[in-house]
């Protein structure tokens, strides 16, 4: 009887993922984000709050009153008539307050390199792009939204997206007849906010994987009019490599990297990068998120803007990403890059998200459960 359980037990099923991912998790998170820990950990358990990103594309100039009537707002709109609302001075000041706090005991040279919004950034209004609507429920609503409708044409009405997953596009900044690279384009949530911009002279949307991009493909058929779609391109490349097709093209880079998609890994089995036979894969993201980042770096032109971004909450896959991808474009390419201080969207977007106020460079969504977007890490960075 005794043997009959030692045999029952060796072949009883393996940990989980999640399970191994929440362990992970509260390894290194709780060292990371101390007692904002069990905070975070807890949203990350419970169900994720959506935004309903409008299309501009479609017929449908009733939803925004349909869902202001159920009490949701666009929280772009708002924050951009809070930066108009800001004089100029303030502005500023905030910025140049973040880099002298940058440059104290325990940060990195890359943090002195930081430049004043005043030298490098547009003014804080015209950084918010106002064709891009994104309506969200308050803080503590957790109010779900109606599935997407379509138009006369066929176009869906909105397209429901991590609400957080707009700010690296909203970073970005693109301006009229931009060529625009989104390097690790599928699923396309960001694909598609980048179109709203209406600014995208051409867009370039890659992803390595091709039934990723095939999902890819099936959003912008829902949400795109053919003479928009036209301005895109669609391939399949490995994102690393993307220098040697078309190397120092672009006015604008985004570089949405593969990370351990922490909300999904605490909570679905599916695909999850916490199974065992996944461990040696998991191990390589920084290394592929460094290469993914140089590759962006070198895919834009002289004074093109990049963004880094995640859905991790990790340094390892965030801020010392970059760092490392500073220090070899400027050993190994002769490349300075410089990091863009992005410190007004804490101001500008406190009411929908919630930040973390310890990165060393870039801006973090915290996970929260009266805010329950992110995690979501970007960092604006300016190819000298």
């Amino acid at each position: 009887r005794h043997r009959h359980k030692e045999k029952w037990a060796a072949t009883a099923p393996r940990i989980p993922s999640t399970r191994l991912a929440l362990h992970h998790f509260d390894t290194s998170y709780s060292l990371h984000l101390g007692a904002l820990w069990p905070s975070v950990r807890a949203a990350l358990l419970c169900e994720q709050k959506y935004g309903a990103l409008l299309n501009t594309f479609a017929a449908a100039d009733h939803v925004p009153r349909e869902l202001e009537l159920l009490n949701a707002a666009d929280f772009v709109s708002e924050a951009s008539q809070k930066a108009q609302r800001w004089q100029p001075g303030a502005a500023v000041g905030g910025a140049a307050r973040g880099c002298q706090e940058g440059s104290g005991e325990g940060r990195t040279v890359v943090q002195a390199e930081m430049m004043t919004q005043a030298e490098m950034s547009p003014p804080l209004c015209a950084s918010i792009s106002s064709k891009i609507k994104c309506y969200t429920f308050p803080r503590g609503d957790i109010t779900r939204f109606r599935p997407a409708r379509p138009d006369s044409l066929g176009l869906l009405d909105y397209y429901l997206m991590d609400a957080a997953s707009l700010l690296p596009v909203l970073a970005l900044n693109v301006q009229p007849g931009d060529f625009v690279l989104d390097l690790c384009a599928a699923p396309g949530g960001k694909t598609l906010a980048l179109l709203q911009t209406g600014f995208c002279g051409h867009l370039a949307a890659n992803d390595v994987s091709v039934s990723r991009t095939k999902r890819l493909y099936e959003i912008l058929h829902s949400y795109v009019p053919r003479e928009v779609r036209d301005t895109v391109s669609v391939t399949s490349y490995d994102g690393r490599d993307w220098d040697q097709v078309k190397g120092g093209t672009f006015h604008k880079v985004l570089v949405d990297v593969p990370c351990t998609t922490d909300r999904h890994s605490a909570m679905e089995e599916d695909n999850n990068i916490f199974h065992r036979r996944r461990t040696k894969e998991r191990q390589m993201l920084p290394m592929l998120q460094l290469q993914l980042l140089m590759a962006g770096i070198l895919a834009a032109k002289p004074g093109a803007e990049l963004v880094y971004s995640t859905c991790s909450l990790s340094p390892l896959q965030n801020e010392c990403v970059v760092e490392r991808a500073l220090e070899i474009a400027a050993a190994q390419f002769n490349i300075s890059v410089h990091v863009e201080d992005l410190s007004h969207f804490q101001t500008l977007f406190q009411d929908t998200f919630s930040f973390f106020s310890g990165c060393r460079l870039g801006e973090l969504v915290l996970p929260h459960l009266t805010a329950n977007f992110g995690p979501m890490y970007f960092c604006k960075l300016r190819r000298m």
